[in-house]
């Protein structure tokens, strides 16, 4: 374990002298490394498959589940996927350099802020080796060093694609040592690189909660935390029927095993009768499990082809992560609103309404990073906001909330100049 632990640190030592330099690489580089990236990953998409086949076999013998399954496996159109968001993020402006707030003080001092990397961001993640590709890529473009530390059930997978990026980046020119892969999987390493704050300026953990608790309350240098998420969607007593219908089975069905799909769906009462039995239609066909409450069931109940089980108190405030979701009917948006308050994780949340009014105060009461108005919960995503991919999903206040690309992976120094000055 000592030679595992000084090697991690060696890692972090050569990832420090790298994004000294990495802070002023030009964009030209750090761009062409992306295209890099993405080309590679087409050309060795056989080596990466077979890699993750092997992780794939072994997690599925071991007996992980399908939600987990489902994030670990590599399939041809994944990683054209995965190489198109790569080349998305090598299209975005390059964030760092840019100079904003620029002002002139009395006194003749000339003030403005300059948007700089972070430094090295420490990533630990479970499962998703896509993850691996998406933080390389916008700590390169960002200009930060990065230390990767995937789990043991995709070490292969891992491997195969941080000596992509690894390969990648030494042919466009980026300093040595800038992408760092942590190919030893003991857990201790993972207590000790929370530990190293000389080393790395901010961690990210993507994976279940008892990473991200674990993660949470053990570093010693700063952490952004996220991916949990309880999401409703708020069908309101103005819904247009089919647009109800339409985003609670995309938000419900179109990838159930994410962080951004639907898990409860609140009904007016006005609406329940007419806006219940189609919803419900449209879940069967894809075998949604619904675990209603009595006024839901009720209404449902009729229906003897649907999967109905009675809701309890901790189907509220559940991430089903799978085909089931919770419905509950309610009187009021403001029942609604206090339902979200009570039992939401601060992720994703919408209503459905032609009532402005109603959409205004959706917007401006509901405490979450991301609140929408007539669409999907799946749509919370780096890809799908025009990052090109994302380093996660913050759910927290400080320093990023959302999806978190380029421009949240900077600070900022404050630049004064002046012409002789000083302070009376």
């Amino acid at each position: 374990m000592k030679s595992a632990i000084a090697e991690l640190e060696a890692k972090g030592k050569a990832a420090r002298a790298a994004a000294r330099l990495l802070a002023y690489l030009a964009t030209d580089i750090k761009n062409k490394t992306l295209q890099n990236i993405s080309d590679d990953l087409l050309d060795r998409k056989d080596e990466i498959l077979v890699a993750n086949q092997v992780d794939y076999e072994e997690a599925e013998t071991s007996g992980m589940n399908t939600v987990m399954l489902d994030r670990l496996m590599l399939d041809s159109s994944r990683l054209e996927t995965i190489a198109r968001d790569v080349l998305a993020i090598a299209a975005l402006p390059d964030p760092v350099g840019e100079t904003f707030d620029n002002r002139t003080m009395p006194n003749g001092l000339l003030l403005s802020k300059k948007r700089v990397p972070l430094g090295i961001i420490g990533a630990i993640y479970e499962s998703r080796p896509n993850v691996t590709i998406d933080i390389s890529a916008l700590c390169l473009k960002s200009g930060n060093a990065v230390i990767l530390r995937g789990g043991k059930e995709a070490i292969r997978s891992n491997h195969a694609l941080a000596a992509v990026v690894q390969e990648a980046a030494e042919r466009a020119g980026v300093p040595a040592g800038a992408v760092q892969f942590v190919e030893n999987t003991d857990r201790a390493l993972v207590s000790h690189m929370l530990k190293i704050r000389d080393v790395i300026d901010l961690i990210i953990p993507r994976g279940g909660a008892g990473l991200i608790k674990s993660v949470s309350e053990n570093a010693r240098m700063p952490v952004v935390t996220g991916g949990i998420g309880i999401c409703h969607t708020y069908v309101d007593r103005s819904a247009a029927i089919d647009k109800a219908v339409a985003i609670a089975y995309n938000a419900k069905v179109q990838r159930p095993t994410v962080c951004n799909a639907l898990d409860t769906l609140l009904v007016h009462a006005d609406i329940a009768e007419r806006c219940l039995p189609p919803v419900a239609a449209a879940w069967a066909r894809a075998d949604v499990e619904i675990h209603g409450d009595k006024r839901a069931l009720t209404i449902l109940k009729p229906d003897s082809g649907l999967k109905l089980i009675p809701a309890t108190e901790e189907d509220w405030g559940k991430e089903f992560l799978s085909l089931t979701a919770a419905i509950m009917v309610v009187d009021s948006l403001d029942e609604a609103l206090e339902h979200i308050e009570r039992y939401g994780s601060g992720h994703s949340e919408a209503i459905i309404t032609e009532d402005q009014s109603a959409a205004t105060r959706f917007l401006n009461e509901v405490d979450a990073a991301c609140v929408y108005v007539n669409a999907s919960t799946r749509f919370t995503d780096g890809s799908q906001f025009g990052l090109g991919a994302e380093m996660g999903i913050s759910t927290q206040k400080i320093h990023a909330r959302g999806p978190l690309g380029l421009k949240e992976l900077t600070t900022y120094k404050w630049l004064i100049v002046g012409n002789g000055q000083v302070r009376p």
